[in-house]
């Protein structure tokens, strides 16, 4: 939930109203919006939903 707080500046509380699926949303949006912002060759970050795919 702090992803989602510190992209967005928004409180706990508000981020606490949202449901799972649409706290999942916005991880994936932030991540595509930086992914947009910062295209590189290599890899320099990870997802924070990839995180869990990792092997």
């Amino acid at each position: 939930m702090s992803f989602i707080s510190y992209y967005f500046h928004w409180s706990q509380q508000e981020v606490e109203a949202l449901d799972h699926a649409s706290r999942r949303r916005w991880c994936e949006e932030i991540s595509s919006i930086n992914k947009s912002l910062n295209p590189s060759d290599q890899k320099k970050e990870v997802s924070i939903l990839e995180l869990g795919r990792r092997k």
